[in-house]
C-alpha cells in the first residue's frame, strides 16, 4: 500500500504517475487531477481535457483563449 500525496489515504489500489521525472502516488484520478492538471489562465478551472496552449499559457477552451487575446483560437463544430 502507498499513501496518496493529496488526501493521505493509505490505499491498497493506489497508483503512481511519473511526470517530468517526478514520481507521484495517488489513490484516485480525482486526487491526481487536483495535483497535476494545469489550470486555465482565464477562468481558473482544472484542464482535464485537451485544452489549448498558446504563448506558453494554458486555457481550458477556445473561448477563454480568445478572451485573453488569442484571436486564432476556434472551437470545432
Amino acid at each position: 500500500m502507498a499513501k496518496c500525496e493529496v488526501c493521505g489515504n493509505d490505499y491498497h489500489l493506489s497508483f503512481e504517475v511519473i511526470t517530468a521525472g517526478q514520481k507521484h502516488v495517488f489513490d484516485s484520478f480525482e486526487c491526481a487531477i487536483q495535483k497535476l492538471a494545469p489550470v486555465c489562465t482565464h477562468c481558473g478551472c482544472k484542464i482535464i481535457g485537451h485544452g489549448i496552449e498558446a504563448n506558453n499559457t494554458f486555457y481550458c477552451c477556445a473561448n477563454c483563449a480568445r478572451q485573453e487575446g488569442v484571436t486564432q483560437a476556434v472551437d470545432h463544430a
